[in-house]
């Protein structure tokens, strides 16, 4: 079997970030699809990425997939990865697990040591957003659509590492206030997006325990281990990072000063399906859980999600956009349903999913205006 072409679709869905989708046909006819993680006016260097791989890719067998992951790192990228590269390997990445699993006749969690659960537990995002008082009626509508755990970003304002006493008491006010809303048998996830210093990641945490957070998530850049490990020890609230973190590689500081207690790698950006295998088993001798991070759509990167999540055993909870499920249903072949807050493990060949080239051609691609604020999906990614 060898690859005879490489494509990519760049895709808006209305609102936010285009997605970038990739599809790999081989000479057996058998095809497969993958997402590569995306970015406000981070779209068409993904793409191009793609574009300048498939050069080198035609010819390959699909199914050699770790060596094209080193050989992509060491001789496409000369060992200079960044997010743009690893968004496009991961997306390409997916699509030849999903040709393997076609192939096989067997689901990729079955190639990567097959599965141990039938359903994956998510969290919504995508919902929040207003006054404290929408915020309320925001949180109580995805209880009512079947959720048990919801994300949120507390913080109003634009994302600074210095904020102003104000702004710290208006996150914790918003915390409360869906803390209230939802009652003690909803999680509630809280994300800073990596934006605080310490001092405020410290003040801020430790005001909202008394409102049980399922978890913290990225209260500083991860760039600096250290200040987030000296945030963990501070706050007694389990700390998340890692969705800025790409490859084994760069999660090794995590592990080694226990700087956290939730990773929240994205299977659209690590590397793929693989590298977030293999980052998950590196955290388990840690005690550390997995929370794969999925600011993509409901559909691929969410399939490509349910296979790594399904396979280890260190897996906890992922995340689904809300208001990017009517999207996802218009593309998707056979879209997932999430019923009581878990979607099934799917039990079809490859990652589960297929998309419809002729819906997916009218969410054409298109450029952010210049003269706005870049604008995410409400909350943000």
């Amino acid at each position: 079997m060898q690859i005879t072409d490489v494509k990519h679709f760049l895709a808006n869905p209305g609102r936010g970030k285009n997605l970038c989708f990739v599809k790999v046909e081989t000479d057996e006819g058998i095809y497969g699809w993958g997402e590569a993680y995306t970015q406000s006016d981070r779209d068409v260097q993904v793409a191009a990425h793609i574009d300048q791989m498939r050069r080198y890719l035609i010819g390959r067998d699909p199914r050699n997939i770790k060596h094209f992951l080193q050989w992509s790192y060491d001789d496409f990228a000369g060992r200079r990865g960044a997010m743009d590269f690893w968004c496009a390997v991961s997306g390409i990445e997916h699509a030849m697990w999903d040709i393997t699993g076609k192939k096989a006749g067997m689901p990729v969690h079955m190639l990567i040591g097959g599965a141990c659960r039938d359903k994956i537990r998510v969290y919504a995002n995508g919902w929040s957003g207003g006054p404290p008082e929408e915020l309320a009626d925001r949180a109580r509508a995805v209880v009512e659509m079947g959720f048990t755990a919801m994300k949120f970003d507390p913080i109003p304002g634009p994302w600074r590492t210095f904020v102003s006493k104000e702004v710290e008491n208006a996150a914790i006010e918003n915390v409360r206030t869906v803390r209230e809303a939802v009652g003690w048998d909803v999680d509630i996830l809280v994300e800073m997006h990596r934006r605080l210093a310490p001092m405020h990641a410290r003040r801020i945490g430790r005001e909202i325990e008394r409102y049980r957070p399922f978890w913290y998530e990225e209260p500083v850049l991860a760039e600096n281990i250290d200040a987030l490990a000296a945030v963990k020890r501070d706050v007694n609230i389990p700390i998340v990072t890692g969705e800025e973190l790409y490859t084994k590689f760069e999660f090794r500081e995590v592990f080694e000063k226990q700087a956290a207690d939730i990773l929240n790698p994205d299977v659209c950006n690590v590397g793929g399906i693989l590298e977030l295998k293999e980052i998950a088993a590196m955290a388990e001798p840690y005690y550390v859980v997995v929370s794969p991070h999925n600011f993509n759509s409901t559909t691929l990167g969410l399939a490509a999600t349910i296979q790594v999540s399904a396979a280890i055993p260190n897996f906890l909870i992922t995340e689904y956009f809300v208001n990017l499920e009517d999207f996802g249903n218009d593309i998707a072949v056979n879209p997932f349903k999430v019923e009581n807050g878990y979607i099934r493990v799917p039990d079809t060949p490859g990652i589960g999913i297929d998309l419809d080239e002729e819906q997916l051609a009218k969410y054409p691609y298109r450029p952010f205006d210049p003269r706005s604020p870049l604008q995410y999906y409400e909350e943000g990614p």
